[in-house]
């Protein structure tokens, strides 16, 4: 391992943690884009309380809890690095030979921490308390998140040992947020007021502009240094996304004779959300065939959600949980040593067990985020109310909750 600061390295990684961060904006302009004029700041001030709030958990134990001293490949030890305990200017990162100092990892990996939770919110959005949602952030983050960290990203950690990959966090981020958001629409229940006609489809635009933007980041930069895999990563997220962008406009185009801007907008996160898991482990070819998959399987995710009256009101099990699923699936399938030395070879190339490793590491940490989230959603219910009252939706949660308008009248 190496113990010299590696200047390109490190400069990289700090770009690329800024990209991160800059997707949970983004995020926040996505989602306020889809939700009605009257509930754009609830959905928006989520996004940016986790910005805040998360950093806070993460620096006080949330980093030891994922890359800590391991405890039964399940999570580290939340006081090793508590409030960054032992944490000097010169300390290295000794995950990789990369050269980067650990501030840069602890900042890198903290910006997936802020974004994830954020996903789900989505899911349940004009209809949570703020009181309610603070608490599962909370509870969330330190149940689900920082434990599939550990399991999948900490050398010691229970999938990581056994062989399971996740490049850029198929599972730890996009799956498990999007069956995290399945359990909250299941108990919390469907809205009063059913409005899921966007209000602006530019802000979506914009949102998904950052996101796309934000990605390369979020994927190229799991490689945590520059070298050929970063580069093929970057492309491999560009091509799924754009792929599954026009897969998706296609197949509404088909089924319902026009081509919608917001399809193409939804289809190009879905691409990204299933390519997130693979982009540093496959081709550039196999992106392709990632991108086509997403764009088809995500649609028909949503229009069964639909069908089913789940009332995912921003689609975040269809386009994240199913994606990520999906994503963590198909590198079973399609990934290549060719492209990743230090990745595996899929079923296509003879690895039927690596392929059985990832079809069980994506149910078990699927069924984990379920159940742990309706868990800790009807522990959260019996302390407080986590659903407003009709009225509220009525009246708008902007102003019934935070006493603040987005687009004021005469204004």
């Amino acid at each position: 391992m190496s113990n010299s600061l590696n200047l390109a390295n490190t400069a990289f990684m700090l770009i690329c943690a800024s990209l991160v961060m800059l997707m949970t904006p983004g995020l926040a302009f996505f989602y306020g884009g889809l939700v009605a004029r009257k509930n754009v700041l609830t959905i928006m001030i989520q996004s940016f309380m986790s910005l805040g709030w998360t950093t806070v958990l993460w620096v006080a134990f949330g980093y030891s809890m994922c890359f800590g001293p391991d405890w039964h490949g399940i999570v580290g030890n939340p006081m090793t690095y508590f409030f960054l305990n032992g944490v000097a200017l010169h300390t290295m990162f000794t995950g990789n030979d990369a050269g980067i100092p650990l501030v840069v990892h602890i900042a890198y990996q903290m910006m997936f921490a802020i974004i994830t939770p954020a996903l789900i919110t989505g899911a349940f959005a004009n209809r949570v308390t703020f009181r309610a949602y603070f608490m599962f952030l909370t509870a969330w983050l330190i149940l689900v998140y920082f434990p599939f960290v550990h399991m999948l990203w900490s050398p010691d950690g229970l999938f990581a040992k056994w062989g399971a990959l996740d490049f850029a966090g198929g599972i730890v981020v996009h799956a498990s947020a999007g069956f995290a958001a399945l359990a909250s629409v299941l108990f919390i229940g469907r809205r009063h007021v059913i409005e899921n006609k966007p209000h602006n489809v530019p802000l979506i635009a914009l949102g998904t502009g950052l996101l796309w933007f934000g990605w390369y980041g979020f994927n190229a930069g799991s490689e945590l240094r520059v070298d050929a895999v970063t580069a093929s990563a970057f492309l491999n997220t560009d091509l799924a996304a754009s792929f599954a962008a026009i897969t998706w406009l296609l197949v509404e185009w088909a089924r319902g004779r026009q081509p919608k801007f917001v399809g193409l907008l939804t289809g190009a996160v879905a691409g990204l959300a299933t390519i997130t898991p693979a982009a540093g482990y496959v081709s550039p070819g196999s992106s392709i065939l990632f991108g086509i998959f997403a764009g088809v399987v995500c649609y028909f995710a949503v229009t069964l959600k639909n069908r089913l009256e789940w009332d995912d009101a921003l689609d975040v099990w269809g386009v994240h949980g199913v994606g990520g699923f999906l994503g963590i699936t198909m590198l079973g399938v399609l990934a290549s040593k060719a492209w990743n030395p230090n990745g595996a070879d899929g079923l296509l190339f003879g690895g039927v067990d690596f392929f059985g490793k990832q079809v069980v590491a994506a149910t078990v940490c699927s069924l984990w985020a379920f159940l742990f989230t309706y868990g800790m959603l009807w522990l959260i219910s019996r302390i407080t109310a986590t659903k407003v009252e009709p009225e509220v939706e009525e009246r708008g949660l902007d102003v019934e909750l935070h006493g603040e308008e987005a687009y004021p009248l005469g204004v």
